[in-house]
């Protein structure tokens, strides 16, 4: 199976494109942070340049593996569902469910190889920028050279291969069952499960923020990791609340949108569990995000006002969040990208069957256009909920006050790229899919 895997990758190099693009950026970042653990295990530097890097190395590390973790899964999973109709005839010629999750493993490892492969020179590159940023900012002495070694090559490859590999196996082996008939409830209650326990460790983090005290340095923790197990708890229970809402607003939506609307409604209530991968990068983006940069915004400001000289640990607490953020932007938007393009192309049968008993082009766009919108706003008002619960208990306990000074334009920006992001993917590559004839739409293998 491992050479059906290597062929499959071989003839077929545009399907996995989706996945190369994941793993090879999820491999740039992962080794070019770690590739201060290497400068600061260098002989010759200081103590406070060691810490400082060691630190930036470690957390977004961790924020790294499991973004990257999640943008491979995202990506694959979508890849695997799309190939249903083929596991089936696998299934039907003799292959066994462990023969085909070798093949998609190997194909998944073969892929993630390459993007690991390919990802070395940018990070080189990448870890230089990185420390001259150190530098400038005063956080890492002047004469530390970069070293780029066995730290930052080893993380990158073993984050990102085993990351692929996992994905497939876990997704192999939900779209195996399927095409056998066998249905997996455990796994939607384990997924509840889940979503539940972050949503309460998520509520503790947020909570404990009223026990600490107010001059505490790492007051801003609690506050933060609060909101991100609460983005996490509402991205798992995602579909059952999608469900819930196209419930409550189906009326009203087909009052307003008419066909369109009442068809989106419709649409989205028999797909929830497939759109999740949507819904789950859009609701962690915009509620890390927002908490993220909110917090860090009134701790900035609460400095300035104080008049004393910001020291080495609130400029590494900066950078720390400004990355994050910066790279949970850039995987959000990719797993969004990435989900959204593949389960809209998927329906290019859909589509023409909608052609063919009458619908318009723009009919049919004014569908996805809705669907678009309500996943968009159900993913905000989720992440947006998520991202206040940390930002209201860091500014009362730091400030006095309940909201902080810094306005709505954080929260803009942040919906606006999410808004961006969805409508842009969805409607272009709808109307790049209404480019083929309805007749040849239905008979091309989905």
């Amino acid at each position: 199976m491992l050479f059906l895997a290597m062929r499959s990758v071989r003839k077929r190099p545009g399907r996995f494109l989706a996945t190369l693009l994941s793993a090879f950026l999820g491999a740039v970042v992962i080794m070019t942070f770690s590739s201060l653990h290497d400068t600061a295990a260098a002989p010759g530097v200081d103590g406070v340049s060691s810490d400082s890097m060691t630190v930036s190395a470690s957390v977004v590390g961790g924020y790294g593996s499991l973004l990257v973790f999640f943008a491979v899964a995202s990506t694959l999973t979508v890849a695997v569902r799309q190939r249903a109709e083929e596991i089936h005839l696998l299934r039907c010629t003799g292959a066994t469910p462990g023969q085909i999750t070798r093949m998609v493993v190997g194909e998944s490892a073969v892929v993630a190889l390459a993007g690991w492969a390919f990802a070395v020179g940018p990070a080189v590159l990448g870890g230089r920028l990185l420390l001259d940023m150190f530098k400038d900012s005063g956080q890492v002495a002047a004469g530390v050279g970069p070293v780029f070694g066995a730290t930052a090559l080893g993380s990158g490859f073993g984050i990102t291969v085993l990351a692929s590999a996992g994905a497939a196996f876990l997704a192999v082996r939900r779209a195996t069952g399927a095409a056998t008939g066998a249905r997996g409830p455990s796994r939607g209650r384990g997924r509840t499960l889940a979503g539940c326990a972050a949503l309460v460790a998520g509520a503790g983090g947020v909570l404990t923020t009223y026990a600490v005290d107010s001059t505490e340095e790492m007051l801003m923790a609690f506050p933060a990791y609060g909101a991100v197990l609460l983005s996490v708890g509402f991205a798992l229970l995602a579909p059952a609340l999608l469900g819930r809402l196209l419930g409550l607003i189906q009326g009203p939506l087909a009052a307003t949108g008419g066909a369109g609307g009442y068809l989106s409604a419709r649409n989205l209530r028999r797909r929830g569990a497939e759109l999740a991968g949507v819904l789950m990068p859009m609701i962690v983006f915009t509620g890390m995000a927002t908490a993220t940069l909110y917090i860090q915004g009134v701790e900035t400001d609460r400095v300035a006002a104080s008049g004393a000289a910001r020291t080495v640990d609130d400029k590494n607490l900066e950078t720390l969040n400004l990355v994050v953020v910066g790279i949970i932007v850039v995987f959000s938007c990719i797993m969004l990208v990435n989900s959204l393009y593949a389960a809209t192309s998927y329906r290019r049968r859909e589509f023409g069957r909608q052609r063919l008993a009458g619908a318009t082009p723009g009919q049919v766009l004014g569908v996805v256009g809705w669907e678009a919108v309500i996943l968009t706003l159900t993913g905000l008002t989720l992440g947006t909920a998520a991202g206040i619960a940390g930002i209201i208990p860091f500014t009362m306990v730091r400030t006095d006050q309940v909201l902080p000074d810094q306005g709505p334009a954080t929260w803009l920006v942040v919906i606006t790229v999410a808004l961006v992001a969805t409508l842009g993917t969805s409607l272009g590559t709808a109307r790049r899919t209404l480019r083929t004839p309805a007749v040849d739409a239905v008979t091309v293998a989905a």
